[in-house]
């Protein structure tokens, strides 16, 4: 589908011919991954949900978007109710994780008739006092993740070859196989001469990490206020980010903070913990 002049794509792993009757689940990525990552949960959700992944602009067979100030929460946000609207689900329960969990507020936020219930994995949504306190925009220079990103290897010979390297170093070695092998599949695509490439770029992923030039994490912690449904805040006990940040988002909303061990991305760490914890949140 196309919204605001770009390819906004989607995952949906919905049975049309089924007649049994389940909940819309929309499930949205970090940053720098794709829906596909959540195909395993997906799978081991059928029976209770309709598991519909958005590709975040500028990720995943959505169209490439580098330019920071088309890179906001709120931009990607109103492209996941276009996809809504496209499948014709008016009401949904909503997961998102680190960026997605950003991008979730902000759906929540817009449209609170239409959200039933939140689950935030380590959303990226922070306070503007820890913000500085952290120095998370680090001034005149790049945030140091976005360092990292510009710096990632986008094309490879073959598949295998990525899933062997990620999977012998973190954070991605935490991942439950199944996860990475899902993340690689829709996370890549296929060149001409043989070998595969990132589907997100490398600075499209740099340029969320800098959050100077878009709607960014203070922007949404602000949104916190204005979701209406019932949300649950979950953090890792082993994650490389502040758990203050998660606590911050919890003691706004007035829920308790559900530590679950793992790193910043727990729920594809264990699936079939992570299908638990879906299933008990989201109802």
């Amino acid at each position: 589908m196309e919204r605001d002049g770009l390819r906004i794509a989607y995952l949906d792993w919905g049975d049309p011919s089924s007649d049994v009757a389940v909940d819309p689940l929309i499930v949205l990525h970090p940053n720098g991954f794709c829906a596909g990552v959540f195909d395993p949960l997906a799978r081991r959700l059928g029976d209770r949900f309709r598991v519909v992944g958005v590709d975040l602009r500028g990720h995943g067979a959505s169209e490439t978007v580098t330019v920071p100030a088309l890179l906001g929460n709120d931009a990607m946000a109103l492209d996941v109710l276009a996809v809504a609207d496209e499948l014709e689900v008016d009401h949904f329960h909503l997961l998102g994780v680190s960026l997605g969990g950003g991008v979730a507020i902000e759906v929540a936020s817009a449209a609170p008739e239409r959200v039933r219930a939140l689950m935030l994995c380590e959303a990226i949504a922070i306070d503007s006092t820890a913000r500085e306190q952290q120095h998370f925009s680090f001034g005149d220079g790049e945030h140091p993740r976005a360092v990292g990103a510009r710096r990632r290897r986008a094309v490879w010979p073959d598949r295998a070859t990525i899933v062997e390297s990620y999977g012998a170093r973190p954070p991605l070695a935490a991942m439950a196989p199944e996860a990475l092998a899902a993340y690689v599949r829709w996370g890549f695509v296929d060149r001409p001469d043989g070998q595969v490439e990132l589907a997100c770029a490398p600075e499209t992923e740099a340029a969320v990490f800098d959050s100077g030039d878009r709607h960014g994490p203070t922007h949404t912690f602000e949104r916190l206020v204005d979701i209406a449904c019932p949300v649950s805040v979950l953090a890792g006990t082993d994650t490389d980010l502040a758990r203050t940040w998660f606590g911050a988002q919890a003691d706004l909303l007035g829920v308790d903070l559900t530590l679950v061990d793992g790193g910043h991305f727990f729920l594809f760490e264990d699936l079939e913990r992570g299908s638990v914890l879906i299933r008990e949140h989201l109802g």
